[in-house]
C-alpha cells in the first residue's frame, strides 16, 4: 500500500470483499448471480471476495449497484456507513471549489488508493481522482462500463489494457476511452505509478 507523503489525511479503509460477500449473501445472491448482473467474471469476483484480488471503483460501481449499495458503503467502518465527503465550500450550485488545506478523502482498496479531486455539485458528472497503483497484486478483469475514462500518467508507469490490446504508459502520456470498451490497468513495475484520472459517471 503506497505512503501517504502529500499532508493529505490517511484514507478510509476497509475490507472491500468481505463487504461484498456480506452484501451478497444478504441479498441471497450467488457468486454466479452477481456475475450476472455486474458483468464480472465469477473468479474474479471470488478473489477479491476473499482478499486475493483488488477491485477497482468503476468495477465496484457495476458490484454496488448489483447489490442496490453505493461504492461508499464498502469503505465505512460499518457496513453502510458512508466515508466522509470533502468539505463543502460556499459556492453557487453551477461550480464546486476544493481548496488543498481542506485535505480529501482516499479510498483505498488493494493495490490502489483513490484521492477525491472534487467536492459534489448538482449536475456535474465527472470524477476527477488522482490515483496511486502500488507494485504487485492481481490483474482485474477487463470491464466495460457507463460512461468516459481519461488518465494521464504523472509519475511512474503501468499497462493500460483498451479492448484486449496492452498499452504501456509512461509521465505525460495518456488515454482517453468510451468506457463501454472493456479495459482494466496494472502496475507491473517496482515503484507507485501515480495517476490523474477523470471518469464519468460519478461514483460517489
Amino acid at each position: 500500500m503506497p505512503e501517504h507523503q502529500d499532508g493529505a489525511r490517511p484514507g478510509v479503509h476497509g475490507d472491500v470483499g468481505a463487504r461484498m460477500r456480506r452484501f451478497r449473501k444478504e441479498r441471497g445472491l450467488t457468486l454466479r448471480g452477481l456475475a450476472a448482473a455486474s458483468g464480472l467474471s465469477i473468479g474474479f469476483l471470488s478473489q477479491v471476495e476473499r482478499g486475493i484480488s483488488a477491485i477497482g471503483l468503476t468495477a465496484l460501481n457495476g458490484v454496488a449497484a448489483a447489490l442496490g449499495r453505493s461504492v461508499a458503503d464498502f469503505f465505512g467502518d460499518e457496513p453502510g456507513q458512508e466515508a466522509p465527503a470533502v468539505p463543502p465550500v460556499p459556492q453557487p450550485g453551477h461550480f464546486t471549489l476544493t481548496r488543498a488545506e481542506a485535505g480529501a478523502t482516499e479510498y483505498i482498496s488493494g493495490q490502489q488508493t483513490y484521492r477525491m479531486l472534487s467536492a459534489r455539485g448538482p449536475g456535474l458528472v465527472l470524477e476527477p481522482l488522482l490515483v496511486r497503483i502500488a507494485p504487485g497484486g492481481r490483474r482485474e478483469d477487463a470491464y466495460g462500463h457507463a460512461g468516459e475514462e481519461f488518465a494521464f500518467v504523472l509519475e511512474g508507469e503501468l499497462i493500460y489494457e483498451v479492448d484486449g490490446v496492452e498499452h504501456r504508459l509512461r509521465p505525460g502520456d495518456s488515454v482517453h476511452l468510451r468506457s463501454t470498451v472493456p479495459h482494466s490497468m496494472y502496475n507491473d513495475t517496482d515503484r507507485v505509478t501515480t495517476v490523474v484520472s477523470v471518469v464519468t459517471p460519478r461514483l460517489f
